[in-house]
């Protein structure tokens, strides 16, 4: 078991408080704090003792990850432990399966494309589920709305502009309706969709005086437009499920889920995987059609994931993460046939003879022994492990 440095990644989104204070450091930070990585990527590998986790799990991957493990999913880490910062909404995107990332990834190789070239979809062949645990109140856009609820929204809206694209939508086709109203509304010309958004600004501010679920939608679609004026992610956000998540509560995404988080900060763990298809709110590359194509239009009801008995049950074969809120004077053991990373988030907690604080974290290779937690004045940790 050894001390894990993060890697530190910096995007216009992120938080200048939310991690650094979560590690108390010095706040409000030089530069946004988006995401601190705990694992072995091959673009952002966490350190043990300065050198990369992938060079020390491609040493020895038996003793690093386990036979049951490389077994499984050959001599890599499977999953990544990642703090989430954000500040403002990250772009509108969503994930491929993993025989589209497959596919694509075999696809862009062929014509040549370079893997850190912008315009890269692909930049490995895996999938990349992944769940998101709130540490705070942590607000996000998650998959597509039931169409019955986004028709109450758009009559409530009294929009002349919105009301034209009713005649796509047909309540007992869902699916069908969500994909066609999608489709339209990404590829429509510009000028057609300046019109649309500019139509459904004025009738949403009209309704900011309501008090029900409605008016915190349309707050949203005002702030996202005062950032990204005339981007398909204001249209986007009209279609998805809006959530705040309270402290412990979580979201699971598959593959195909349109969605983007936008305030708040969480515990991520993923597939080890960095494939993103953007739709929209974001300076990087955008690809509709790839987009498209990988997308799911099927509605999601309740996409939040209740934690039971310590434990985020997701059907995601590459990790397990488990939540422990430590008491003063609790201590159990901990076993696991495979690796693990360990993560801090408040109060001081001791796994084995290691001490971590808030924000820190452990690595802990297959090969090691059963190891005890505790803490004597309380803290909390997640253990995140395949």
């Amino acid at each position: 078991m050894h001390k894990l440095t993060g890697t530190l990644r910096s995007y216009p989104w992120g938080s200048r408080t939310l991690i650094p204070e979560l590690r108390g450091e010095p706040s409000p930070s030089s530069r946004p704090e988006a995401e601190l990585w705990f694992g072995a990527h091959p673009v952002g590998s966490a350190l043990v003792d300065g050198i990369p986790l992938t060079d020390i799990i491609a040493a020895d991957p038996q003793a690093a990850l386990g036979p049951r493990v490389q077994r499984e999913f050959g001599d890599g880490l499977p999953f990544m432990l990642k703090l989430l910062g954000a500040a403002e909404p990250l772009s509108l995107q969503a994930h491929p399966s993993a025989e589209q990332a497959r596919d694509g990834f075999d696809r862009e190789n062929q014509l040549g494309i370079p893997l850190t070239a912008l315009n890269r979809n692909y930049r490995d062949p895996f999938h990349k589920p992944e769940l998101v645990v709130a540490l705070t109140d942590f607000y996000a856009m998650v998959g597509f709305r039931p169409l019955e609820r986004t028709l109450e929204l758009f009559s409530a809206l009294h929009c002349p502009e919105l009301d034209r694209y009713l005649t796509i939508l047909d309540p007992e086709s869902e699916e069908s309706s969500l994909r066609g109203l999608f489709t339209t509304w990404i590829t429509i010309p510009s000028v057609a969709r300046n019109e649309l958004i500019d139509g459904i600004v004025r009738a949403a501010r009209e309704q900011l005086d309501r008090d029900d679920w409605i008016s915190g939608v349309l707050r949203t679609v005002l702030e996202l437009h005062e950032r990204y004026p005339g981007d398909i992610g204001v249209l986007g956000a009209l279609l998805l499920n809006h959530l705040v998540l309270r402290p412990g509560e979580a979201i699971f995404l598959e593959a195909g889920h349109l969605h983007a988080y936008v305030s708040g900060l969480g515990v991520e763990v993923m597939a080890n995987s960095d494939n993103v298809l953007r739709g929209g709110l974001t300076s990087k590359y955008v690809d509709v059609p790839e987009l498209v194509r990988i997308l799911r239009f099927n509605s999601i009801t309740d996409p939040v994931v209740k934690v039971r008995d310590g434990e985020y049950p997701v059907p995601a074969p590459e990790f397990r993460l488990h939540r422990f809120e430590l008491a003063p004077a609790d201590a159990f053991g901990y076993d696991h046939d495979g690796p693990a990373i360990a993560l801090c988030t408040a109060g001081e907690v001791q796994l084995g003879n290691l001490g971590l604080l808030p924000g820190e974290a452990a690595w802990i290779p297959a090969g090691d022994p059963e190891w005890e937690v505790s803490s004597v004045e309380g803290g909390e940790l997640f253990i995140a492990c395949a």
